[in-house]
């Protein structure tokens, strides 16, 4: 029998952070893709820290809801039908009313500033696809609102859910000291970590894997939750072509080309502003992560990227192994257990840079690459990624396998020498040092 779990997530801390600092004067709203824990956390926090808490789902309310909803201006009469309808009390500066999947009633959301200025209680509003045109027609988006993403569990989270507090802590100590782990343990990390890769950051395959430690079945809930993706798209999109994109991208990324190739994709007759709106959408969604081409990196990111060249990566990494076997019914366990070591032969460097991809955009970091034309022949050469370290550069290679040439990583810090700060080659192995690369394992990235 499946056993519902609530996983301990940071984001609760910066939740409690909201609530001492603001007193009420902001609304928060927790936005995220679909299933990556909104609900859990947000009703956790409400039971947790306030006297008492009404969670209005707009995804299923009941019909005397709507009819309140309606009569929002009338705050007293709102208050007094939330009240009878749910069943519970609330009290002044005590209580706490969550609007979740606020994006099916943009009346309410519109209503957020008059709450907040009336200041009875808190509120916390949960959604995706929040920016989306028919999310927002017609309405005045408050500003009255404090903004958090949810992003599926980072690394850490998910050895928290196994019950294991150490691994992290002092990994970040061999990480600040540049402590090499010795080539034993560093394989039983790397294969601890591939774990994660293989099932991902979603609560529900996490808590799935816990139940059944059997991969087959952590993949049959992915497959739900794509699936669920897809819908959603389809809904927005009924042509298909958002869809189409997205179930791309590992086909895409395993190309190993400068860019995402949207004609190879949707052909030639869709207009720029056709597929930016379908981008714009795909990006709302949080189910993808965009890395943008940056011209000139010598010169500030993002004053001179090409937002018309990108690639594109899965939110969760899990859900991208999942898609990349999608051909098959399921993806068996024997696929599972070669990838979980690393024996599968299928070059999986592009597993490793969206996993990479995921753990730089959950520690707050834009996504930026860089690619150059080789002056001796057809070859382009290409730095995966750049971090923005105190207007310095941190130019970042990934290499699927203990293989430490970076002769792209040694060009672009002769090219920008008097920009780069540090550089970084993650891959497979151990933790050291070649020359002045740093060859660090692919797990310690959420340090960078």
């Amino acid at each position: 029998m499946e056993q519902f779990r609530i996983f301990k997530r940071k984001i609760y801390d910066k939740m409690l952070q909201w609530k001492q600092t603001r007193d009420g004067s902001t609304a928060l709203l927790l936005k995220g893709a679909r299933r990556v824990g909104k609900s859990t956390i947000v009703e956790e926090f409400a039971r947790r820290e306030y006297e008492s808490y009404i969670l209005v789902d707009f995804a299923d309310a009941p019909a005397a809801l709507w009819e309140a909803v309606e009569n929002i201006a009338d705050r007293n009469n709102f208050f007094m039908q939330l009240q009878f309808i749910y069943g519970v009390k609330l009290y002044e500066r005590k209580s706490v009313i969550i609007f979740d999947e606020v994006q099916k009633c943009p009346k309410a959301r519109e209503a957020i500033k008059y709450l907040v200025k009336d200041h009875r209680y808190d509120y916390i509003e949960t959604g995706s696809l929040l920016s989306m045109k028919q999310n927002t027609k017609g309405i005045v988006i408050p500003s009255e609102e404090t903004r958090l993403t949810m992003y599926p569990m980072d690394y850490e989270e998910f050895r928290w859910a196994l019950d294991d507090y150490i691994t992290i802590p002092l990994l970040r100590d061999a990480f600040e000291n540049r402590h090499s782990l010795g080539d034993a343990v560093s394989r039983k990390l790397m294969r601890d970590f591939r774990l994660y890769m293989l099932v991902g950051g979603m609560p529900q395959a996490v808590n799935t894997y816990l139940d059944t430690n059997n991969l087959a079945d952590v993949d049959a809930k992915k497959r739900e939750i794509i699936d669920l993706y897809i819908d959603d798209f389809l809904k927005i999109d009924p042509s298909g072509k958002i869809s189409k994109l997205f179930s791309a991208i590992p086909a895409q990324l395993s190309k190993n080309a400068s860019r995402y190739q949207r004609t190879s994709v949707l052909g030639r007759h869709e207009t720029q502003d056709t597929v930016d709106e379908f981008l714009r959408d795909m990006e709302d969604s949080l189910t993808v992560n965009f890395a943008h081409h940056a011209d000139n990196p010598s010169v500030g990111l993002p004053a001179h990227t090409d937002y018309n060249q990108y690639k594109m990566y899965m939110g969760d990494t899990g859900l991208f192994i999942t898609l990349a076997f999608w051909d098959k019914e399921v993806t068996e366990n024997i696929i599972y257990q070669k990838l979980l070591s690393d024996k599968l032969s299928a070059d999986l460097g592009y597993v490793y840079e969206n996993v990479v991809a995921q753990m730089l955009v959950a520690s707050g970091n834009k996504l930026f690459y860089h690619t150059w034309p080789s002056t001796t022949s057809n070859h382009n050469y290409e730095i995966d990624f750049i971090l923005s370290r105190s207007a310095k550069l941190t130019p970042l290679e990934v290499k699927s396998s203990g293989y430490n040439t970076h002769i792209s990583l040694d060009i672009f810090c002769k090219k920008f020498s008097e920009h780069v700060r540090s550089r970084c080659l993650l891959y497979t192995k151990d933790l050291r040092k070649d020359g002045d690369i740093t060859l660090l394992p692919v797990f310690m990235t959420m340090f960078l």
